[in-house]
């Protein structure tokens, strides 16, 4: 786990914690071998006595690290904010819970959907735990629903952005105002090829306009749901997540194979981290090969 800290001001700031795991598309026909995984990332928000924490990890073991850190702080937990309902970003609830019991896990209606869709037995079963065994805490938890479109912090407003169909349904983002921070979940990816095999050539275009209405709010910083640790958290992503979707299309429509699509975007993007995630979205666009 990585340990990144940034941004202070008027008694606010934020701190960014990132774990790498295996990524879920593992078929790839070829490809740099040592980038086939993937960063999640979650950020702690945190005033002089109170924090709040945005997403959570995949396993068991990345869980307790981040407890662990969310610890370190000193502060009190008062809510776990999930972005969306992709269950590498909330499956560590119950742990977070477990050591912080006063904590309130929240997300919006839309991101509860698809959150109680990856908890079900088609899941959890026979998706996460085949790809992840033994390592998905048990019993998984879903955030409560939200109350309202932000949670304050001392006083300071963190404030909901819906993105809508991004990576998949009814994703959101978390915007700072006194921080000018943008915690973009899924919204942003940071030289990390994005998770495509929810998407249409529609719905992608929808995403690049997303990022660019984040863009719009002038940010100093922006945190990607999925990042190279290593790498800041730099405003830039918003407009490369854009590019990276636009190019995926334009090149969608000169290719007519899954490996052709795959193979001219890696040309483009050679040293992005986890390709299968292009693998994946290339199969979803053309059909497997």
């Amino acid at each position: 786990m990585d340990l990144e800290n940034a941004g202070m001001t008027a008694g606010l700031a934020y701190a960014v914690s990132t774990a790498k795991r295996a990524g879920l598309t593992r078929d790839l026909p070829h490809g740099p071998e040592d980038l086939q995984w993937v960063a999640n990332s979650a950020t702690l928000v945190y005033g002089n006595s109170d924090a709040v924490l945005v997403d959570t990890f995949v396993t068991v073991a990345q869980n307790a690290d981040l407890v662990d850190w969310v610890g370190s702080f000193g502060r009190n937990l008062t809510h776990v904010y999930i972005t969306h309902g992709h269950g590498d970003h909330f499956f560590g609830i119950k742990q977070i819970l477990d050591a912080f019991p006063d904590a309130k896990p929240v997300a919006t209606k839309g991101s509860l959907g698809k959150a109680h869709e990856m908890v079900t037995p088609a899941w959890l079963d026979g998706f996460w735990e085949q790809l992840f065994p033994g390592q998905i805490p048990s019993p998984v938890l879903v955030p409560d629903l939200i109350d309202g479109t932000s949670i304050d912090l001392e006083g300071h407003r963190l404030e909901v952005i819906e993105a809508g169909l991004t990576d998949t349904a009814d994703t959101t983002s978390m915007w700072v105002p006194d921080l000018r921070l943008i915690v973009a979940g899924d919204v942003a990816y940071n030289d990390t090829h994005p998770f495509l095999a929810e998407s249409t050539p529609e719905s992608r275009e929808h995403w690049a306009q997303a990022t660019e209405r984040l863009a719009e709010l002038h940010p100093m910083a922006v945190v990607a749901g999925h990042k190279k640790p290593e790498l800041p958290d730099l405003p830039e992503i918003l407009a490369e997540t854009a590019a990276y979707l636009r190019d995926f299309d334009r090149i969608s429509a000169q290719t007519t194979t899954a490996v052709d699509l795959y193979d001219a975007m890696l040309q483009l993007y050679p040293r992005r981290a986890n390709p299968g995630s292009l693998w994946g979205g290339a199969k979803a666009a053309k059909g497997a090969p």
